[in-house]
């Protein structure tokens, strides 16, 4: 049988866990269960994480969109469908993904197909194409984007 843990002590254990990484509240909300928290005590401990400002959904947002970016080259979509997944509201994740300048993400996208399309130079032509495109979608770039990389590769590919 798990111990109930006091909402003093539960609270000392979520200050270290959203101090030591930006938490979304559905993390803290998951760790209250684990940690055996009686379901009466849950509001009032969230409340108490914001009010300290130990737990800020929009600067989770910002920072989680801003290192899946610079860390795994994630594309926006992508990192939409995660914040989603982490249950983060629309707005925030507006806000976060304001956070990646629009030149560092072409720039990263152009980075990433070139890598791709030359790592594929033994592939035929129609299949090199598409397996560069399918791995900046599974990155989570928009099609669109991608498009038009993969148009400027094969441009250059082109050229004598």
């Amino acid at each position: 049988m798990k111990k109930l843990l006091s909402k003093e002590e539960a609270l000392q254990k979520l200050r270290q866990y959203c101090a030591y990484q930006e938490r979304s509240h559905h993390e803290v909300q998951q760790k209250l269960w684990d940690l055996g928290v009686r379901r009466a005590d849950h509001d009032e401990v969230l409340s108490k994480l914001i009010e300290d400002d130990y737990l800020n959904e929009e600067r989770f947002a910002k920072a989680f969109a801003g290192g899946k970016f610079r860390m795994k080259d994630w594309g926006r979509k992508k990192i939409l469908y995660e914040l989603r997944q982490k249950r983060v509201s629309d707005y925030c994740i507006r806000k976060g993904l304001a956070e990646i300048p629009e030149d560092d993400y072409q720039r990263t996208l152009e980075k990433l197909a070139e890598k791709k399309w030359e790592s594929l130079k033994g592939e035929q032509y129609l299949v090199r194409q598409k397996k560069t495109q399918d791995y900046l979608v599974q990155k989570g770039y928009e099609h669109s984007l991608i498009t038009e990389a993969v148009r400027m590769l094969r441009a250059d590919t082109d050229k004598p």
